[in-house]
């Protein structure tokens, strides 16, 4: 079963206005090949769910500067801790697919003024630490949220929250679209709107904030408590190096 969803008419942005678009945002902040790796990740289940449809507008637009995208598709994720050891394919692909990315964009519904379950069970299954290996410390993270009713900030201010337990570099700006029903027609595609290009200035910001930091990621995250937990002491001829053995 593959677990990443299959995004249609990538080519095809009927909401935007190419005039105004800079295909590649990042240009000269970082080195651009390989393409910038982007997991994107969603919060409801239902048949038409506008989290989901958002992420799709979402990775249409970084693909269209530059990135390369995958949409993890949460239907058969387990609860944390209902399978044993989290040993279950879902749980294995999602962590892969972190540890593949170097950047996020989380988009939770607005559920009873939080994130659903559904959002908060994929990022409970991302440890802080996996076998040596860390799926989302120095990644940087996108977040927007949808909502039926009127404009709200509560389910990014949680999932600004989580990305800084998780050791992620959240971007300044957001996305959060209000009466979401609304933004988007019968074919999935969402409608020219203020809620639309601010999706587009969220993922040009997005991709220059990884472009920036791709060079930089391993000073970053480099930590004096970790170093010593591990047993690397710092070589003394060039102190601002990362520790012996990395």
């Amino acid at each position: 079963m593959s677990r990443v969803r299959v995004l249609s008419d990538p080519d095809h942005l009927p909401a935007l206005d190419r005039s105004f678009v800079i295909d590649r945002p990042g240009g000269g902040l970082g080195l651009d090949r390989p393409p910038p790796r982007i997991l994107l990740l969603y919060g409801s289940l239902r048949e038409r769910s506008f989290s989901r449809l958002c992420v799709e507008e979402a990775a249409r637009l970084l693909q269209l500067f530059g990135a390369e995208t995958r949409i993890f598709d949460p239907s058969d994720l387990p609860l944390p801790d209902q399978a044993a050891g989290d040993d279950h394919p879902a749980v294995h692909d999602l962590r892969e697919l972190s540890m593949w990315s170097e950047g996020h964009v989380w988009c939770s519904p607005e559920r009873h003024g939080q994130i659903t379950g559904v959002m908060k069970t994929q990022i409970d299954h991302l440890p802080l630490s996996m076998g040596g290996m860390r799926p989302t410390q120095g990644r940087t993270l996108a977040v927007m949220q949808v909502s039926a009713g009127s404009q709200s900030f509560n389910s990014v201010n949680t999932l600004r929250l989580l990305g800084r337990w998780m050791r992620m570099f959240t971007i300044p700006n957001q996305s959060s679209v209000a009466m979401a029903y609304k933004e988007f027609g019968d074919d999935g595609r969402m409608r020219p709107s203020s809620y639309y290009d601010r999706i587009v200035d969220v993922m040009e910001e997005l991709v220059r904030m990884t472009m920036l930091m791709r060079p930089h990621v391993a000073q970053l995250v480099d930590r004096y408590s970790e170093r010593k937990e591990g047993g690397m002491p710092v070589a003394r001829e060039d102190h601002s190096a990362v520790a012996i053995g990395r």
